[in-house]
C-alpha cells in the first residue's frame, strides 16, 4: 500500500514526540505554534472532541484551519466524535494530514477509512484501554496508523493505564512494519521509555510540554528517553 507522503515525514522522525494543542494557549496560538517549531517537534496532534462520543467539548474545523495557516508542519487530528464520515471532508479540507477514528464510534471502520485515503490524507485507528484488539480485526488493511489510548479518550488527569502496553505489543505483530504505531495518555518521562519499548513511534504530550517552562527542553528529554539506548 502506498502510504501518504507526510506519513513518511513522522515515520522518518521516529521516535517522534507530537504536542497536544488541547493545552496549549489559545489565545497566543502563533507564539505557541512558533515555540513548539523551535523546539524541534515533527509534527502536531489536535484533538476534536464532540460531547457525545467522549464528554467533553474541544475545537473544530477552524482551530485545524488557523494551525494550519501557521505551520507546514504534519497535523495529526484524533477525531474523538460520533459520525466521523460526516466531517472527515471537512477536516481534510481544513489542513488535516492524518485522521483517526475511533473504532468504538462506528458500526464498520472500513468505510470510513477508504474514505479518509480517498481524500489522500493519512488513515487511522484509535481504541481505547477496555476496547479489546480483536474489534481492529477487518480493518487494519486500511491503517496508517494505529493509536493506542492509554487513558479513556475524552477525560482528563487519567494516570497512565499499562494495558497500552500490551496493546502495543499486539498490533505491532498484526501490522505491516510501515504502519505506525501512536500512544496516546499520561504520557510523560515516567511512562514514555516502556511505551517505546512495547512499540510506539509516535507520542502525543501534553502537559508534559505545556506545563514546562521550556518548551525545547522538554521535547529534548521526552525524545531522549524514546530512543531506544545501545546494549
Amino acid at each position: 500500500m502506498i502510504r501518504p507522503p507526510v506519513l513518511n515525514r513522522l515515520r522518518d522522525s521516529v521516535p517522534a514526540v507530537l504536542p497536544s494543542l488541547l493545552l496549549c494557549d489559545f489565545g497566543n496560538l502563533e507564539r505557541e505554534v512558533r515555540c513548539l517549531e523551535d523546539a524541534g517537534v515533527p509534527g502536531l496532534h489536535l484533538d476534536v472532541m464532540d460531547g457525545s462520543f467522549v464528554p467533553n467539548l474541544s475545537y473544530g474545523m477552524p482551530i485545524v484551519a488557523a494551525v494550519r495557516r501557521l505551520t507546514k508542519l504534519p497535523i495529526d487530528v484524533h477525531l474523538m466524535i460520533q459520525r466521523p464520515q460526516n466531517y472527515v471532508r471537512q477536516f481534510r479540507d481544513a489542513g488535516a494530514d492524518n485522521l483517526t477514528i475511533h473504532v468504538e464510534a462506528v458500526e464498520d471502520p472500513r468505510p470510513v477509512l477508504e474514505q479518509i485515503r480517498s481524500l489522500g490524507c493519512g488513515a487511522g485507528i484509535a481504541l481505547n484501554p477496555p476496547t479489546p484488539i480483536s474489534r481492529l480485526e477487518g480493518c487494519l488493511d486500511l491503517c496508517d496508523l494505529v493509536l493506542v489510548m492509554s487513558v479513556q479518550a475524552g477525560f482528563g488527569g487519567q494516570s497512565f493505564n499499562p494495558v497500552a502496553l500490551d496493546k502495543l505489543r499486539q498490533v505491532r505483530e498484526m501490522v505491516p512494519p510501515d504502519v505506525l504505531l501512536e500512544i496516546d495518555g499520561g504520557i510523560s518521562p515516567a511512562t514514555i521509555t516502556q511505551a517505546s519499548a512495547a512499540g510506539a513511534q509516535l507520542f502525543v504530550v501534553g502537559s508534559a510540554i505545556f506545563g514546562k517552562p521550556d518548551y525545547q527542553q522538554a521535547v529534548m528529554e521526552l525524545t531522549h528517553l524514546a530512543t531506544p539506548q545501545p546494549v
